[in-house]
């Protein structure tokens, strides 16, 4: 939520979503214990890497204790199941501490997160009743929320058979009204979608924002430009179909780019798997004759990708390279953003979609840096980045232009870059899963 959005800005935007999704506004929170499933997946190595996620939900946790709730907040952090044994790995690294100690600064509220027995390698199998006397000092004001240990380490939260059923009917115990605020967790897990099942549900104030402006997004002002990067062409390729129609011009960037490559010029670069390549061959035919994709002219080439050691990396132009095998391609040339078609591109679009990381940090950076501060240069554009590493990387390279775009109208930045992907392809934020579930509860209380 932008500086300087009121009530009134709120409630009209809301207005625009489907009226039939369930609104937090509209739930009745008085002396009601509130089950609020947020995106707070920011830990790494046991701190916090980046706020931003965290303080997006802080409107809707003031919302629910205003109106009278009292708050169990949840979140997962990284990914401790193992998918093909099925064991989950408690790792402190992954616990939800840290967030619970930033919240406790920036708050000044007293958090308090249950202890619960670990099963190896199963998890976390049972809430058990330990956490009603936490629940008693919540009622009477003693503390000031309960946040649960990450989702991920309860044996039921990805489950698809009786401990998912077991673990629901546990969390739908704990509490009277179920909030959704968690854009960037669209896969329907028992805390995100399941739940629905049992409690009356609602989309929090951050969940509502992020389908107003991804909505946004799946109908832009044009010309529209997409700027997607990533580390595997195939867990991209549903999105790069749908984003390539929707799109004027399409920038690439990382191995998905370098894929590209191989597949339209017959080049081999170290790290690009075959199989990605004879992916890619049918977005490079489908270009030939809609000529979307804008090729960034000039990349760095580096024998290792271990750091950026002097003598072991150089530029190549695409275009005047005289060869056809490349050692890693780790990176984009500034000067790439800075001439021709790219550039044309980034400053004459009306809306942009940022979803990259250009180079391998934190050793290969500049081209990312050029990247954004172009983009940042288009003062008429709709200008839209998503995903963690996204930000995080935006964040890290140039604070100032982070700062102010998290206040510009002209900025909005997404909580959950893959879920934007995923709505991209769909091409309805209320296909979602987790969103058609709270639709669905609604429908069923009226």
């Amino acid at each position: 939520m932008k500086v300087g959005y009121s009530v009134d800005d709120e409630r009209e935007a809301a207005q625009q979503l489907d009226p039939s999704l369930p609104l937090l506004q509209d739930a009745d929170l008085r002396d009601k214990i509130v089950l609020l499933r947020v995106d707070h997946n920011v830990v790494k190595k046991g701190r916090v890497q980046d706020q931003y996620r965290i303080d997006v939900t802080l409107a809707t946790m003031y919302n629910i204790v205003e109106r009278g709730g009292r708050p169990i907040i949840m979140t997962h952090i990284g990914r401790p199941l193992d998918k093909k044994t099925k064991a989950i790995t408690v790792n402190k690294d992954d616990a939800v501490d840290a967030v619970v100690a930033y919240l406790q600064r920036k708050l000044r509220i007293k958090f308090v997160v249950p202890q619960f027995h670990i099963i190896e390698p199963e998890g976390i199998v049972d809430i058990d009743t330990s956490v009603n006397w936490l629940i008693h000092d919540l009622k009477e004001g003693k503390i000031g929320g309960i946040y649960l240990p990450n989702t991920r380490w309860f044996a039921g939260e990805e489950d698809k058979g009786d401990k998912r059923e077991r673990f629901v009917i546990q969390l739908a115990g704990l509490a009277d009204v179920y909030v959704n605020d968690a854009f960037g967790s669209w896969q329907p897990h028992a805390s995100t979608y399941q739940i629905t099942k049992l409690l009356p549900s609602y989309a929090g104030l951050c969940l509502q924002d992020e389908l107003f402006n991804v909505k946004l997004v799946l109908n832009p002002a044009r010309p529209f430009v997409a700027v997607v990067a990533g580390a595997k062409y195939d867990t991209k390729i549903g999105p790069l179909k749908e984003i390539y129609k929707k799109v004027d011009k399409l920038i690439l960037g990382g191995l998905i780019f370098n894929t590209f490559l191989c597949a339209k010029y017959g080049f081999k670069i170290a790290g690009v798997e075959d199989s990605d390549i004879e992916l890619a061959r049918e977005l490079v035919e489908q270009d030939k004759n809609e000529k979307k994709i804008v090729e960034l002219p000039y990349v760095v080439e580096s024998d290792v990708t271990d750091g950026r050691h002097e003598g072991k990396f150089r530029t190549i132009s695409i275009k005047d390279s005289g060869s056809k095998e490349f050692k890693y391609v780790v990176d984009v040339d500034p000067k790439s953003f800075e001439e021709g078609a790219v550039l044309e591109a980034l400053t004459s679009a009306k809306t942009i979609f940022v979803n990259a990381v250009m180079g391998l940090v934190p050793h290969f950076w500049q081209g990312t840096r050029k990247m954004d501060e172009v983009i940042d240069r288009n003062r008429e554009a709709q200008k839209f980045y998503g995903g963690g590493d996204t930000l995080q990387v935006f964040k890290s390279l140039l604070p100032g232009i982070y700062h102010e775009a998290m206040d510009s109208p002209k900025y909005y930045l997404f909580t959950g870059g893959g879920t934007v992907l995923k709505v991209l392809e769909e091409g309805d934020p209320f296909g979602l899963d987790i969103v058609k579930a709270l639709v669905e509860n609604k429908r069923q209380r009226a």
